[in-house]
């Protein structure tokens, strides 16, 4: 209460009267009063230019002076900009109807007439200006909560964008700023899980559209269960194609074992959806290969379609050996090959010629995982 008592006494408060007199009556009236930020002029040109510079709170004004009148004033204050209301209260010698009724249709507030009364002045001052501080208020309130909506809905949008890639864990942890914005470009050590179906093109070609959603269906709701099983972060997913990073945007210090397991688990997960879809009269299989490499990462794209990819050699190499890959094989290169020793052993595939590369590269069979391994993490 006392705080908005303080607001009272402090708001900005212009007299306008041609004659000193009442300027001065009106003046030391609201002073008494405890008003502290009263200014007053005899020069009704500069209402409107006063006011535009610096808002009053209340325009205690003045109807018969020289031009411009009290009236042309009222009708010259409307078109402030960010203005709530005309504040204006009329403080004139006029006290038939006819002029009462054209200030108030000019938007003034209220209506005293002179000479005063000071305790009803001051009284219909204070209304008025209560009711202004009030409805800044709440006009305040109204802006700060549209702001909190608005900053509440780019969040929900950033969260959903996210979770096109991330785990909801881990979108979550983005967007509460727990993690670094993984859409701002970067270079970091990743580990690269390229996953692609064998025989689609043909499966397309003979099946019904239908059938081709239906398998799709399945085979993305499977996988994308064991990537967010194991926090990968999905870098391109298109029909039967997915990529997959591991160690963005949160590092992990066993993102070759994880994307091993991961890979994996995909493979024995994938065999009864391939018995399945065979009874059926669809052959399809599933290919992996797997790389460790640097990259640089981070938003690719447009305003208003941006997409969270990664560029270098070590997506290229995943794809690459993804594409050599046996159906039901996992594939790897020689990084991966040695971080995984732990947990599942690697067999040489030979030196491969791989498009984009210049040199042979060696590659290796991931079997399954060796008996020692935490079987809850070997699923």
């Amino acid at each position: 209460m006392a705080d908005f008592r303080e607001a009272l006494l402090d708001a900005r408060i212009l007299v306008v009267d041609d004659i000193e007199a009442n300027v001065l009556v009106l003046e030391g009236l609201l002073r008494q009063n405890g008003h502290r930020r009263v200014f007053a002029t005899m020069e009704s040109s500069r209402v409107v230019a006063m006011h535009r510079a610096e808002p009053f709170d209340l325009i205690l004004l003045d109807l018969q002076m020289p031009a411009p009148d009290g009236f042309a004033i009222m009708e010259a204050l409307r078109p402030v900009p960010g203005a709530d209301f005309l504040p204006v209260i009329v403080v004139t010698a006029f006290s038939d109807q006819e002029n009462r009724m054209r200030a108030l249709a000019r938007g003034a507030r209220d209506y005293i007439v002179k000479p005063l009364v000071a305790a009803e002045a001051m009284q219909r001052i204070r209304n008025y200006l209560e009711v202004r501080l009030l409805y800044r208020e709440r006009a305040e309130q109204a802006e700060a909560l549209d702001r909190r909506v608005r900053e509440q809905v780019e969040q929900l949008d950033r969260l959903s964008r996210l979770k096109r890639f991330f785990s909801p864990q881990l979108a979550e942890r983005i967007v509460d700023g727990g993690v670094e914005d993984p859409l701002r470009t970067h270079r970091r050590e990743i580990t690269a899980v390229s996953i692609d179906l064998r025989g689609f093109t043909a499966f397309t070609e003979a099946a019904q559209p239908e059938e081709v959603m239906d398998i799709l269906h399945a085979y993305h709701a499977e996988i994308g269960r064991l990537i967010l099983r194991h926090e990968g972060t999905i870098e391109f997913f298109a029909g039967d194609g997915i990529m997959v990073l591991f160690n963005d945007p949160v590092r992990i210090p066993d993102a070759s074992e994880r994307a091993v397991r991961m890979a994996l688990e995909m493979q024995a997960a994938f065999g009864p959806l391939a018995a399945a879809w065979r009874r059926r009269g669809f052959d399809l299989g599933m290919g992996i290969g797997i790389a460790q490499g640097y990259a640089t990462i981070g938003a690719i794209g447009f305003e208003g379609r941006w997409d969270y990819g990664a560029i270098g050699p070590v997506t290229n190499l995943a794809a690459r050996l993804c594409g050599e890959a046996e159906s039901g094989a996992v594939l790897v290169d020689l990084r991966v090959a040695r971080a995984c020793e732990a947990v599942a052993g690697a067999t040489p595939a030979g030196l491969l010629s791989l498009k984009g590369f210049s040199r042979q590269v060696p590659a290796f069979t991931v079997g399954r995982l060796r008996e020692s391994v935490d079987p809850s993490l070997a699923a």
